[in-house]
C-alpha cells in the first residue's frame, strides 16, 4: 500500500476588476449567456461563455426539462455546440456563472461531474489546457489552467479507441 497526497492549483480573485481584460469580458458575456436559460423548475440561471482560438465566443446555458434528467447543464451546451459547429477551432478559456432571484450567490459555482468530465474530454481531445473561470458576480472568481485541477482522476479507458 501506498498513501499518496494530491495538490490542485487555482488562483483566486477577489472581483471582475482584478481579471485581465480578456479574462473580464469572458465573465460578462457569461453574463449574457445565462439570457437564453430555460429554468423554471429551479430558477437557476447558469451562463457559459467560450473562448476559441479563432476569436469566436460560444455561449451556452442551462436547460431544464419537466421531465428532470433530460435537461442540460450550461457547459455541456456550449461545448457540444463546438463540438458540433466548429470542431477544429481550440478552446482556450471558458467562463461560467449563475443567478437565481430566490437568494444571494455569494461564491462561485462550479461545475458538476458530468461536465468536468466532458471538458476533461474536449482537452485531451485538441491536447490542449482549457483555462476556466468560475465567476461569482457578487464576489469572487476562481480560475484554473485545465481540468486536471479540478478531476484529478477523469476517465480516459485509451483502450476504448479502435
Amino acid at each position: 500500500m501506498s498513501k499518496n497526497n494530491l495538490t490542485i492549483s487555482y488562483e483566486e480573485f477577489s472581483s471582475i476588476d482584478d481579471l485581465n481584460v480578456q479574462d473580464k469580458d469572458l465573465c460578462n458575456e457569461a453574463i449574457k449567456a445565462m439570457a437564453n436559460s430555460h429554468s423554471p423548475y429551479s430558477e437557476f440561471r447558469v451562463g457559459a461563455a467560450i473562448r476559441l482560438e479563432s476569436g469566436k465566443i460560444v455561449y451556452g446555458s442551462n436547460q431544464e426539462n419537466v421531465a428532470y434528467p433530460s435537461g442540460l447543464c450550461a457547459e455541456r451546451v456550449a461545448l457540444f455546440t463546438i463540438g458540433s459547429t466548429y470542431p477544429k477551432d481550440r478552446i482556450m478559456s471558458m467562463a461560467i456563472t449563475a443567478h437565481t432571484d430566490n437568494f444571494k450567490i455569494l461564491e462561485p459555482v462550479t461545475s458538476c461531474g458530468a461536465c468536468l468530465q466532458v471538458m476533461a474530454e474536449y482537452e485531451k481531445k485538441q491536447s490542449h489546457p482549457i483555462d476556466v473561470l468560475f465567476y461569482c458576480q457578487n464576489g469572487s472568481i476562481i480560475k484554473t489552467n485545465g481540468i486536471k485541477s479540478l478531476l484529478p482522476f477523469a476517465f480516459a479507458e485509451t483502450r476504448l479507441r479502435k
